[in-house]
């Protein structure tokens, strides 16, 4: 099924993102923990493509596994900040190849040192465009509630998301974020800027006193005071952490609920557990 005519619904949906294997070694172990999460029948699920394209090899070949095994839609990242055209619509091909429907279409980060006026695609709505013009997917993008990080200021960057948008993005899930506002904020400023298509809300449990500062150099997030307060209270015990980092995804989630939001996206690093506890709350 297309994400897009899911999403036209107008119905609460849940899905969930896993990432593949970095090795073949531990494959197994990795789709063992994705069939677990896909077995909680989400809405769909998202596999990711690795920062500089380390995890590709195996992203088709698990959203592929997930579609078949669970019978839940599946889509496939593309990442195209390390690849060639010609590299980009090979992958294009064999993604088509196995069935799948549904890409989300993805700069990636820059590695150090280097140039983006370099790249095949400078940015992700280069990869749209090409997608949109040669190949019948359905296209997500990403977007961040408080600007991309290269970005001169929201406002540039929205700028850029609309763009996204008219080169065929039908439909966008958000960086992760921890205050609520921030993304009620920023989906009304899409809007007054014309961009109308579906915002997923994209929510990240933090489990672990290591995640924090990893998420944020991901994300460019400011921290609100209840998230910080929670870290510091539990940073020296890892159970109690694990769990009160859950518990705010959870209050996340619910208040989201609450205020009307009906898409919500999940970031389980592969947890079946965590995302197990937040359907509970979400489904």
């Amino acid at each position: 099924m297309r994400i897009s005519e899911l999403l036209k619904e107008q119905k609460k949906t849940l899905s969930f993102e896993v990432f593949p294997p970095k090795t073949t070694d531990s494959y197994e172990s990795v789709r063992h923990s994705v069939m677990e999460i896909a077995a909680l029948n989400p809405d769909f699920m998202s596999v990711t493509y690795g920062a500089g394209g380390g995890t590709s090899l195996y992203t088709a070949q698990l959203a592929k596994e997930v579609m078949e095994n669970s019978g839940v839609t599946a889509m496939a990242h593309l990442s195209c900040v390390t690849s060639t055209r010609d590299m980009v619509k090979g992958q294009l091909r064999q993604i088509m190849g196995m069935g799948i429907e549904n890409i989300l279409a993805l700069r990636g980060d820059l590695l150090e040192g280097m140039d983006s006026s370099q790249l095949d695609y400078r940015y992700a709505s280069d990869l749209v465009k090409e997608i949109r013009t040669s190949y019948d997917f359905c296209i997500g993008g990403a977007c961040y509630p408080e600007g991309h990080p290269e970005a001169k200021s929201l406002s540039q960057d929205i700028l850029h998301i609309k763009e996204k948008v008219e080169a065929g993005c039908e439909f966008l899930t958000t960086q992760m974020f921890f205050d609520n506002d921030l993304y009620y904020r920023y989906v009304e400023r899409l809007r007054e800027n014309g961009v109308m298509v579906p915002v997923i809300a994209g929510i990240m449990p933090i489990t672990s006193p290591k995640q924090v500062e990893r998420a944020r150099t991901l994300s460019g997030t400011c921290f609100p005071k209840a998230f910080t307060e929670m870290v510091e209270k539990y940073e020296t015990d890892e159970k109690s952490f694990y769990q009160a980092g859950i518990d705010y995804a959870v209050k996340q989630v619910e208040q989201l609920r609450s205020h009307g939001v009906l898409p919500i996206h999940i970031y389980t690093m592969n947890k079946p557990e965590v995302a197990r506890t937040i359907q509970e709350v979400a489904g």
